[in-house]
């Protein structure tokens, strides 16, 4: 069976970066729903039509993968309002006196101020994908209709770009 909407396809991923240094590999099988959008868009585009025991090579720029890394997410803020230990890789959700939702990692520490990045770690990387198709089959109505899709490693997760709009704007107010 060929790879096309509706099937669900198992498959070995390794991603790499320019370089060719390997940066993941899935550790058992990725099964996606194939026109569903779990994916990003170039590799399931270049999936349609393969089947089970092919092999294809995608390499992604950083549009079609995580984006340019965007200098508005990188933050300084004082260790003291992130609380008594922050270490360089730790994580937070939203900014310290603001609404979350946006993860931050802390990239850096000078004098009592950390960096906040909420890029995607990957942002602005051109990326390559090797990928070896396990097996195609078509999902049945019920996987079909399932509000749970099975779901990516979050290194091939879409992510969405952030909210350009201002205060007020394209809200219909």
């Amino acid at each position: 069976m060929k790879i096309e909407d509706g099937c669900l396809v198992s498959l070995d991923v390794s991603m790499f970066d320019a370089q060719g240094h390997l940066l993941e590999r899935t550790g058992s099988p990725l099964v996606y729903l194939h026109g569903a959008g779990d994916i990003f868009p170039r590799i399931e585009a270049a999936l349609a039509g393969h089947g089970a025991g092919d092999r294809a090579t995608v390499l992604l720029e950083p549009e079609d993968a995580f984006g340019d890394a965007d200098v508005l997410l990188v933050h300084l803020v004082e260790c003291r309002k992130l609380g008594p230990k922050v270490e360089v890789g730790m994580r937070y959700e939203g900014l310290p006196g603001q609404a979350g939702g946006r993860i931050y990692t802390v990239t850096d520490i000078a004098e009592g101020v950390a960096v906040l990045d909420g890029n995607h770690p990957l942002a602005g990387w051109t990326l390559r994908f090797d990928l070896h198709v396990r097996s195609v089959e078509r999902a049945s109505d019920d996987e079909l209709a399932a509000a749970e899709r099975p779901q990516p490693p979050e290194f091939l997760r879409v992510v969405q770009p952030p909210d350009r709009r201002g205060p007020g704007e394209g809200t219909g107010h």
